[in-house]
């Protein structure tokens, strides 16, 4: 062991700091280890990076605090700015329970009277930090994160009286002989031949409080308990075996506190491993369920859901992302089945029914491929497509997003799509034939509006190309083929016309037959896309 500062009597705003940063880089360190121990609940193997992500944004949320409004040296605000930082930041079920713990800590260690004993505060902090982790949990389970926690707290309590280093060693040796103890409690644990990870994760957590307030730098060898077993798969263990719900669902929810019991019989009727933290209006869920959808409906129903989050469960045995696949948001049944029928993975859009990141990840994920092509096909669906992109490439997944803002310029892409060629190679294709494809739009005014082409009334057709009115007319054909006509001034080989649900039957024929008679040069394909609101989707490539 090596010393590197001198012990602490108390757990300062300081050493909070230095307790976050570490025990961020420890778990950084750690994780690929505690990722390769998750089989509990579910084997998704992200347990490590999730407490880690879950630590870094604690690590963030109190240096903010040392910088902006908050006193660096008020070790209230700044225990509070860690609870809150974790909460926000906290992934998976088990980063989501090690925050609670860090609130129990840090509303402990606010709250004491500045003549309290150091190592009380810790004691009583560690435990509300296992009472509030056990509460946050539907379903407690032994052999866990908790179980280690209630270990740590009791050891801790056995040095009362005693030095805060004392107690903070005691805890994190109580841990540790807890873990060890983990397989003999979770027959999925015994039959893997490992430890659990959430638990080892806090004993990374807890050693990194150690050095922080003895003094000492914990070297491997130095613990004064058995060894962690290490990773090996025992003779019983098949992942494929692996029963349960296929969706983790998470985000973080606003709403009154008083609504959070029947948020919590909600969704403990849809799944398992629910997991809701957090007060003062602001919550953190988690759940496991076959049904993502339901779920995030719940939330909305409780309050307001933001920071979605959902991924699949599935064991690598059931499902290995592989090959290429395409998501596409389709406003209208035909277009849907019209995408389906080339292989894409299908997402209800158009006006009052856009979809969520989480519905894009949900397909991508649901897709089953490692290699995903997005087409959101709706400018105000972009900013959503750019975060369900995101959330898909930190699960791993290659996704090409092709920025299309009309169902034409999908059609356009996926005519060039071709899976033998490389990925990033059939991404550039089909963007530029997406981009080369002009769009325009016929639909029916319902409000006055001063527009490029003038004042529409409520009732007048109007024809939009690339988003912009440019023709105020009186019927859908006459401003179709005017729409037209100006669209393939600027040259044109192909016309892609898409009739909607309100539309009348006839009107593809008449529309065709008067562009026939001025460009015959001209080739048309025509769908029936369903859409609602727009009578008639026009692409010119």
């Amino acid at each position: 062991m090596t010393a590197h500062r001198e012990t602490l009597a108390v757990l300062d705003a300081a050493a909070l700091r230095q307790w976050c940063r570490d025990g961020a880089r420890a778990l950084g360190l750690a994780r690929a280890e505690i990722d390769a121990l998750n089989v509990f609940p579910v084997p998704d193997g992200d347990t490590g990076t999730n407490l880690f992500l879950t630590i870094e944004a604690a690590a963030d949320a109190v240096e903010d605090s040392a910088g902006m409004a908050l006193q660096g040296d008020d070790v209230g605000a700044t225990a509070l700015a860690l609870a809150r930082g974790a909460l926000l930041g906290a992934r998976g079920n088990s980063g989501v329970i090690v925050s609670q713990m860090l609130r129990g800590l840090a509303e402990t260690v606010a709250g004491a009277s500045p003549s309290a004993a150091a190592a009380d505060v810790f004691h009583r902090g560690l435990v509300r930090a296992a009472d509030l982790a056990y509460a946050a949990v539907a379903r407690p389970v032994e052999g866990t994160v908790l179980t280690v926690a209630r270990a740590a707290a009791q050891a801790a309590e056995s040095a009362a009286g005693a030095s805060l280093a004392e107690a903070v060693r005691a805890a994190a040796s109580g841990a540790r002989t807890a873990l060890e103890l983990t397989p003999d409690q979770l027959e999925v644990l015994a039959r893997a031949g490992v430890v659990d990870a959430g638990g080892r994760g806090l004993v990374v957590l807890l050693e990194a409080l150690e050095s922080v307030v003895t003094g000492v730098e914990q070297q491997s060898g130095d613990r004064d308990a058995r060894p962690v077993r290490p990773v090996r798969a025992g003779p019983d263990w098949d992942p494929s075996t692996f029963e349960g719900p296929a969706f983790e669902v998470m985000y973080l929810l606003e709403a009154d506190d008083d609504v959070i019991p029947i948020l919590q019989d909600t969704l403990g009727g849809m799944g398992d491993s629910l997991v809701v933290v957090g007060g003062d209006r602001l919550w953190n869920v988690h759940v496991h369920v076959d049904e993502p959808g339901p779920a995030v409906e719940a939330g909305v129903v409780a309050g307001r859901p933001y920071r979605i989050r959902i991924t699949s469960l599935e064991t690598p045995a059931a499902r290995v992302p592989s090959g290429r696949g395409i998501v596409a948001v389709a406003p209208g049944a035909g277009l849907a089945a019209l995408l389906e029928s080339v292989g894409a993975a299908v997402v209800a859009g158009g006006a009052g029914r856009r979809p969520s990141p989480a519905d894009l990840l949900a397909a991508m994920r649901q897709s089953g491929a490692s290699e995903v092509v997005l087409l959101p096909n709706d400018k105000d669906s972009l900013a959503v497509a750019e975060a369900a992109a995101a959330e898909g490439r930190a699960l791993g997944l290659r996704v090409g997003l092709i920025p299309t803002r009309a169902p034409v310029q999908s059609l356009a892409a996926l005519a060039v799509h071709d899976r033998s060629r490389g990925f990033d190679d059939d991404v550039v294709t089909m963007t530029a034939a997406a981009r080369s494809t002009r769009y325009a739009e016929v639909t029916v005014a319902v409000r006055e509006a001063m527009t490029s082409a003038g004042v529409c009334e409520p009732g007048d057709v109007l024809g939009l190309i690339e988003d912009d009115v440019v023709v105020i007319g009186d019927s859908v054909e006459s401003v179709a083929s005017d729409v037209l006509e100006r669209m393939l001034a600027l040259g044109g080989e192909l016309v892609t016309l898409v009739r909607g649900e309100d539309a009348d039957s006839s009107l593809i024929d008449m529309v065709t037959a008067r562009l026939q008679r001025t460009r015959p040069d001209v080739e048309v394909v025509a769908y029936d896309g369903g859409q609602p609101h727009y009578p008639l989707l026009i692409g010119v490539e």
